[in-house]
């Protein structure tokens, strides 16, 4: 017979959150102590319960066995000592709030940072901690590996491997954008046509491993345009570095509308036709949190009363990314 609660509660958070550093998180204890309680349970009931790979936990067949009993065990230890006025000692404070979520909002102005800030507002209690992670390919390695929770970005640009093993909520198809140096030729228009690019090379982050996604969807852009990808360079952090780079190279740069303002540039709408980035709130499969909830909440409202998924006639998307937007959620 179990005397102890915690190790149930230890083998619970582990297989809920299919993690040793965020289910120890969650329980407020140390990974150490966590993967002891877990052996100790096993060697109690005599069974492994989970395997455990360099890359990933998984429950075994007597872990999924324990599962629903330890569930009932649990609830049904609380709802006692609820009714005497008494708490379970094992379990974390409930005064304390979950684990913080964290948030990867690539850049502050865009529409992840909006998602973010209308979420904090429906869910204060929740730590929304904002990541500037900038790319969703590099992005969602780091919510598989569990360093980061939710991301944005298009989802159809990820690799089926990883996409197999995350959700997504379409947000928004964001009309793309040029920043160009003040004194470029396009600089006077207020918007850019594609067919003026024609001859031009545009950087879009080729060569960073990170953002091999936005790449590829300037890639499928460009083709059949005359428009040249700019070769790999390094990644300027920063306004002030960004200035610095574009006086020297002089070199277009594929962005969104809402872009933000960059020194000793202009920003202009791309048309003819409107160039789409589909955009979608991304996170990893299984993952269950209040805030994770907000964020949903928050992305489903201001894409309703912002007409984000309203895809503009003259748009431009790839098909496999339409078919993604497209997805029920």
């Amino acid at each position: 017979m179990l005397a102890d609660p915690r190790l149930l509660r230890a083998f619970l958070a582990v297989a809920e959150e299919l993690h040793f550093t965020r289910a120890a998180a969650r329980l407020y204890v140390a990974q150490q102590a966590l993967s002891r309680d877990i052996r100790r349970l096993e060697r109690e009931l005599g069974a492994e319960l989970f395997t455990r790979t360099t890359r990933q936990v998984a429950l075994t067949a007597g872990g999924a066995r324990l599962l629903p009993y330890a569930r009932r065990v649990l609830e049904a230890q609380d709802a006692l000592l609820a009714a005497f006025g008494r708490a379970d000692r094992s379990a974390p404070e409930r005064t304390r709030p979950e684990r913080p979520l964290l948030v990867d909002v690539n850049s502050p102005g865009l529409v992840s940072g909006r998602i973010l800030d209308h979420a904090r507002r429906l869910a204060p209690d929740s730590e929304l901690m904002a990541r500037f992670e900038s790319g969703l390919t590099g992005a969602a390695q780091e919510m598989i590996a569990g360093r980061l929770d939710v991301s944005f970005g298009r989802f159809g640009g990820l690799d089926p491997a990883l996409r197999a093993r995350l959700e997504q909520q379409p947000v928004r198809y964001e009309p793309m954008a040029v920043v160009l140096p003040r004194d470029h030729r396009l600089a006077a228009l207020d918007e850019v046509p594609l067919a003026a690019l024609a001859g031009e090379t545009v950087y879009a982050g080729a060569g960073n491993p990170r953002t091999l996604e936005w790449t590829d969807l300037a890639q499928r852009l460009f083709a059949g345009r005359g428009i040249e990808l700019a070769p790999p360079a390094p990644v300027a952090i920063g306004p002030e570095e960004f200035r610095r780079v574009m006086a020297k190279e002089a070199t277009p740069v594929l962005a969104v509308v809402d872009f933000p303002a960059m020194p000793d540039t202009v920003l202009r709408p791309l048309v003819d036709p409107v160039p789409l980035s589909p955009v979608s709130l991304v996170w990893r499969k299984g993952l269950t949190h209040p805030g994770l909830d907000a964020l949903r909440e928050a992305a489903a409202w201001l894409a309703s009363t912002g007409g984000w998924l309203q895809r503009p006639v003259d748009g431009w998307i790839p098909a496999t990314d339409a078919l993604i937007m497209m997805s029920l959620f």
